[in-house]
C-alpha cells in the first residue's frame, strides 16, 4: 500500500498542473519512438522532452483555437529548436497547422494511460 501511494504522488508531483505555451511543429518519418513503439504518422501522440511515456496533454493551437488530445510516446524536440512539442502528423492536421509547419500552443496534462 505504501508503495501504490509513493508512486501515485511522484506521478502526481511530475505532472505540470496548469497549461504551458510553447512552439510545436509536427513530425512524419516512420520509425519507432523513444518507447519503442511504432510511430505512426497519422496518429495521436506527441514527443516532450521530459513528460512521462503515456501522459495525455490537451494541445490547442493558439491561432486557430482547435485542440486535440495526444499521448506522449517520445522524446523531443532537440533543445536547441526552441520548441517544446513535436506532433504527429494526425494530430497537427486536427489543430489545422499543417500549412505552418510550426505553430505556437498551449498544452495541459488531462492523465495518463
Amino acid at each position: 500500500m505504501k508503495l501504490l501511494l509513493a508512486v501515485c504522488l511522484s506521478i502526481a508531483f511530475a505532472l505540470p498542473a496548469h497549461a504551458e505555451t510553447t512552439l510545436a511543429s509536427f513530425y512524419w518519418e516512420d520509425a519507432r519512438t523513444a518507447n519503442g513503439e511504432h510511430f505512426y504518422p497519422d496518429g495521436l501522440t506527441a514527443a516532450h522532452r521530459s513528460l512521462p511515456f503515456g501522459t495525455r496533454l490537451r494541445v490547442t493551437s493558439i491561432a486557430t483555437g482547435r485542440s486535440v488530445v495526444v499521448r506522449i510516446n517520445d522524446r523531443g524536440p532537440a533543445a536547441w529548436t526552441g520548441r517544446g512539442l513535436d506532433l504527429s502528423r494526425g494530430a497537427a492536421r486536427v489543430i489545422g497547422m499543417i500549412g505552418a509547419g510550426v505553430a505556437r500552443v498551449s498544452y495541459s496534462v488531462v492523465g495518463r494511460s
